[in-house]
């Protein structure tokens, strides 16, 4: 029997709510699932098949490694792969750089200019530079045609201040006087005390910042006119509008190119498959992060 002075969503669920919640929870991993199953059955069917399904493959019952052969084989995907690699690493890094530095700095009560330089943060979330201004900047300072034209002018976002910020004020303060007593300055503060305790938040933050660099395209578009710096998004985007990737393959004599269903659906495969990998190791700090910077914050 219930009691009544219980509330409900601290009781004991009854069999048909769990029931209704498995299958709510099947419905929505399908959904999920269904269309990058497609995907990469797509990309390892071949030509009959794909003519016979009408486009896109469920199950393939012959598997083919073409479109994949044909990316890799001489093409500018494998050379922008690599690009995309360095631009996410580095500009992640250097973001969480800044990111941290920033919020540590407001988040100490009395340090120089925190008040002005805290709501000058907040009032970026209200009123953004704008494309045009922002393309003239990275003009002026030199960077078109450079990978830092895609760290840069994004490295610091004001909403991942304010949640790094918020997990660092909900540190207990007695660390921190404890470690002025010993001698410790500021640095070694951050080095010893926040940065170990904050692996929560940093880790939520830089899959945010990962995957913002590495499906970023519209940036390259911007600022780089060397096709050969392209990277891997906008190599795609590009194939996806012109329906071509050319290959040395083609130059071998009886070769028969794959279609270009399965090429295009290899190439949404290759730029998924890092993320799905990275993120089941930082799922565990997701809530953590994101539930204690919002409420600090």
């Amino acid at each position: 029997m219930s009691n009544p002075g219980r509330p409900v969503w601290l009781g004991k669920p009854k069999p048909v709510a769990v029931a209704l919640k498995a299958l709510a929870l099947v419905l929505i991993s399908a959904v999920v699932i269904f269309p990058f199953l497609v995907v990469v059955s797509t990309s390892l069917a071949t030509k009959k098949q794909i003519d016979a399904n009408g486009g896109y493959v469920l199950w393939p019952t012959q598997i083919s490694f073409e479109a994949y052969h044909q990316i890799f084989n001489g093409t500018q995907v494998a050379r922008s792969i690599v690009i995309s690699v360095g631009v996410t690493v580095v500009g992640t890094a250097f973001s969480l750089f800044c990111t941290v530095l920033a919020a540590y700095g407001l988040s100490r009560r009395g340090s120089l200019f925190q008040r002005g330089l805290l709501s000058f943060v907040l009032l970026t979330l209200l009123f953004g530079p704008g494309m045009i201004p922002v393309y003239l900047m990275v003009k002026q300072l030199g960077m078109l045609d450079s990978y830092w034209s895609l760290i840069i002018p994004g490295a610091v976002s004001a909403f991942n201040i304010v949640i790094v910020r918020g997990f660092i004020q909900g540190i207990p303060k007695e660390l921190f006087d404890a470690a002025r007593i010993d001698g410790a300055g500021e640095w070694r503060i951050l080095r010893s005390i926040v940065l170990p305790l904050s692996k929560a938040v940093i880790a939520v933050v830089g899959l945010f910042l990962a995957v913002g660099y590495w499906n970023n395209y519209f940036s390259p578009l911007l600022y780089l006119n060397d096709t050969q710096k392209w990277p891997l998004q906008l190599v795609m985007r590009t194939f996806v509008l012109q329906n071509n990737v050319t290959s040395t393959a083609h130059a071998i004599p009886g070769y028969v190119a794959p279609p270009a269903q399965s090429v295009q659906m290899a190439l949404v495969a290759i730029a998924t498959l890092p993320i799905l990998c990275v993120y089941p190791f930082l799922t565990k700090h997701m809530s953590k992060g994101m539930l204690t910077g919002a409420v600090k914050g």
